[in-house]
């Protein structure tokens, strides 16, 4: 039986054990207080929803990046049961990742930690280019992943990244043709960028419930 308050500590234990209270220039104590308030709503939001999968989970506690940059989070993912940490794609220029904002269709929550629930690794928009892939997503009356929240899961789940089940973040954008997507290179996680019109057969488009609850 899935309990979702258990799951709950176990995604803050692990933040912890990463490290993440430091690199936001918080203690352990006040890092864990500053998320504790989302516990009762993981518990209340997960109500209903299956337990974990490889490929679907029922939220993830997301940590954005006014909290810990983009760069230190990724580099704190791997590949389930592997250590080489996560990687930025060198077609990344230094200034190009604070372009990349949530969508309008998104109502991301402000500040530093929110919860996302419904979560899945979109495996049945394999090989369908994002923008046909946003139409299945949102026909489903679901919306897709941005980058904070495609390294929550992976963070999270390193099994959701496998090899040809890698998936496009189309929930963050920077104004031109360019879809995130987080795939499998040289054994470790990388953080790219492919063409919003171009479909690969490895690549799907991740997606989650519409609703986001934040701190507020």
């Amino acid at each position: 039986m899935f309990d979702a308050a258990t799951e709950f500590d176990r995604q803050l234990d692990r933040l912890v054990d990463l490290g993440y209270p430091a690199l936001a220039n918080l203690t352990e104590d006040a890092f864990r207080a500053l998320v504790a308030p989302l516990r009762a709503a993981a518990v209340t939001g997960a109500a209903g929803l299956p337990e974990p999968t490889e490929a679907r989970v029922p939220f993830l506690l997301v940590v954005t990046r006014d909290l810990v940059p983009v760069e230190e989070r990724l580099a704190l993912t791997t590949l389930a049961g592997k250590r080489k940490p996560g990687v930025l794609d060198r077609h990344y220029t230094e200034d190009d990742l604070p372009k990349f904002d949530p969508i309008k269709e998104l109502e991301v929550p402000e500040g530093p930690t929110y919860l996302l629930f419904d979560v899945d690794r979109g495996e049945e928009t394999l090989n369908l280019a994002p923008a046909d892939a946003m139409e299945v997503i949102t026909a489903q009356d679901r919306l897709p992943l941005t980058i904070d929240e495609g390294l929550a899961f992976v963070t999270l789940y390193p099994a959701v990244l496998a090899k040809n089940k890698c998936f496009s973040l189309v929930g963050s954008r920077c104004g031109d043709k360019r879809v995130p997507a987080i795939w499998i290179s040289q054994g470790a996680p990388k953080l790219g960028w492919c063409w919003y019109g171009n479909p690969h057969t490895w690549l799907g488009s991740a997606s989650a419930r519409p609703e986001r609850i934040g701190l507020a």
